[in-house]
């Protein structure tokens, strides 16, 4: 078993303490919190030991989560890679490139794993594609949630939009050309709607929208590729896939009556329902106990990071240009 600490007892923490408890890859050896009071009643009710002192608490453990608010992600870390932990930190990975990059070269330096929470990329929707053969030229993203003060430390684009921002450069094999975005606060001090529209070099663009400040919550992504379209549904976790064929085993509506020969075809790949965060932290796991990489490392969890802050400062560019 793999003795594990987790670091930050708030919303997320607490689900990923969960999880945790009732896996037998880890056994939880430390809980750390500042909120005193938040500490003695979550370790009182599952009989883990509590520390209000970082230090002491990270010698009690191999592994350490992170689920701390992000401002405070990369004084955690660094932290428990100096002492030679192993480390899950939730999304983002930093507050700042320059703090991501700092982890990358600590981690090497000390030999450890590091995997990030970006936990879309476990979606049973988005894994039921895995076989498919992905080469997407348009990508559309709507990511909508409720308003909710939790996460607003940190403005929409890293809250949110930084999951799909992942994604898409998970699936879009081409360097980033050129970056538009705008958006506004509204409800917080920071962004809470952005769009961004991001091109790549191949000629692939990807829209993404993202709102906390929505009646209704929607997690739905389009992918358009030659002679393919794929609806990804992470919300409700259903995929629709629609390909235009010439196969004549394969049922479809006939494409036109000049191409009788080609006709559309709409398949619903089975979805495996699983719990995302709980197979993001079985794959931690076992890239502990094979010596393998993490599948999102902190060198993915930057790329994507310094992508997320491109569209901040476009946001920022446009507020100035509009004062």
């Amino acid at each position: 078993m793999i003795k594990i600490g987790v670091a930050g007892l708030g919303h997320l923490g607490r689900i990923h303490l969960d999880h945790l408890l009732t896996m037998k890859e880890f056994t939880v050896t430390a809980l750390y919190d500042i909120d005193k009071d938040q500490l003695l009643k979550i370790s009182n009710t599952h009989i883990v030991q509590p520390f209000t002192n970082f230090e002491a608490f990270l010698e009690k453990c191999d592994v350490v989560l992170i689920a701390t608010p992000t401002l405070s992600h990369f004084e955690y870390a660094e932290q428990a890679i100096r002492h030679h932990k192993h480390v899950f930190i939730e999304k983002p990975i930093t507050h700042t490139l320059e703090e991501a990059k700092k982890l990358i070269d600590l981690a090497q330096e000390a030999g450890v794993k590091v995997q990030v929470g970006h936990v879309e990329r476990f979606n049973p929707a988005f894994t039921a594609i895995k076989n498919e053969a992905m080469s997407p030229m348009f990508i559309e993203s709507h990511r909508l949630a409720q308003f909710n003060v939790r996460g607003t430390d940190v403005s929409v684009v890293l809250d949110l939009m930084i999951h799909d921002i992942d994604i898409v450069l998970s699936l879009v094999n081409a360097n980033v050309k050129r970056v538009h975005a705008s958006g506004v606060a509204v409800a917080s001090d920071s962004i809470d709607i952005a769009n961004a529209r991001i091109e790549f070099d191949n000629g692939a663009v990807a829209n993404l929208t993202a709102s906390r400040i929505s009646f209704k919550k929607m997690r739905k992504m389009r992918l358009f590729q030659h002679n393919e379209y794929i609806g990804i549904d992470f919300l409700n976790k259903s995929v629709d896939l629609f390909k235009l064929t010439k196969d004549p085993a394969i049922e479809g509506i006939p494409l036109s009556a000049l191409e009788p020969d080609k006709k559309i075809a709409m398949q619903q790949p089975k979805v495996i329902d699983k719990n995302a965060i709980r197979e993001e932290l079985l794959a931690f796991s076992k890239c502990i106990l094979n010596d393998t990489e993490p599948e999102i490392n902190a060198i993915e969890a930057t790329k994507a990071l310094d992508l997320a802050h491109q569209v901040l400062y476009q946001i920022k560019r446009n507020y100035q240009l509009s004062d």
